[in-house]
């Protein structure tokens, strides 16, 4: 039902962001190609979905169903594509690009990312990571504007508001204070190391962008570790890195090259630190019940 689950949220938010991006800032985003992002990704999780079914290798990605085991007969599964679709305004978000079929590739490869990397039927890239690496890696007409919020302070509160509420929802606030915690402190103390105004600081920090990684694609419940511990040190390590990488390699987009490098790391976290994997559908548990 319709607002029942917390991706429903997590769906409107994005598309409010999308559509005050598009009405108050000076973007190079077309409407065609938010189309083509949104049509790809609903189509590809629609087809992959229906080819694990028919190989009967059991979930897809993220859960989206969960159906009880009969031994009368197998349940039709209720087409669900809200994670296809919060893929696509992620995209539509943050990735820019001349041509469809670069939206296309990437919007494609984020679905597909789902589906082929897999452990344990838990899948380790974000979705929208993985689509907006694979569009800057694989063709010469994508890039990302982190600047493209600007630094707007009212930007910022409406991000941390919708975000918190998502992630208070889903529990996983310790990923984004961890996160935003330690980016900021590594950025004050280079800061106050430079003898540089505060207000460099706070116009490093106060990033649209940065803000929408923090709260919506880094706190992924599905791809991200799952103990809290975990969590905290695998996000404390991506903040570090992409403090390397933007300031003394000069990578504007470092925060998603980290996270991507980083994501098979997860597999190794959750041996390490052992703890229940998230499910929308938390009421059901996976042994008792089938994936679809």
């Amino acid at each position: 039902m319709l607002l029942k689950d917390i991706r429903d949220y997590q769906i409107i938010f994005l598309s409010l962001f999308l559509i005050l991006g598009i009405s108050t800032r000076d973007w190079t985003l077309r409407p065609e190609l938010i189309g083509v992002a949104i049509a790809t990704c609903l189509l590809t999780q629609w087809l992959l979905s229906q080819v694990k079914q028919g190989w009967g290798l059991g979930a897809g990605s993220k859960g989206e169903e969960i159906y009880p085991i009969s031994t009368h007969h197998s349940p039709i599964p209720e087409l669900n594509l809200r994670s296809a679709l919060i893929t696509s305004l992620g995209l539509s978000l943050l990735l820019r690009a001349d041509h469809w079929t670069t939206m296309a590739l990437a919007a494609a490869s984020a679905i597909a990312s789902k589906f082929v990397f897999q452990v344990n039927n838990k899948h380790f890239f974000n979705p929208a990571n993985f689509g907006i690496i694979s569009a800057l890696a694989l063709t010469p007409d994508a890039w990302v504007s982190p600047g493209q919020w600007g630094e707007e302070w009212w930007y910022g509160l409406l991000f941390a508001g919708a975000g918190g509420m998502i992630l208070q929802r889903i529990g996983r606030w310790d990923t984004t204070a961890a996160f935003l915690g330690s980016y900021s402190l590594l950025e004050a103390m280079r800061n106050l190391w430079l003898g540089w105004t505060w207000d460099v600081y706070w116009h490093r920090l106060m990033s649209g962008s940065l803000l929408l990684f923090a709260l919506f694609m880094i706190t992924d419940p599905r791809s991200i570790p799952n103990a809290r511990i975990g969590r905290i040190v695998w996000a404390f390590s991506i903040a570090i890195f992409t403090f390397i990488l933007r300031n003394y390699f000069f990578v504007p987009t470092a925060v998603f090259w980290v996270l991507f490098a980083f994501a098979p790391l997860t597999i190794l976290v959750d041996f390490l630190w052992s703890a229940p994997r998230f499910s929308w559908l938390g009421e059901l548990s996976i042994q008792d019940s089938k994936i679809i």
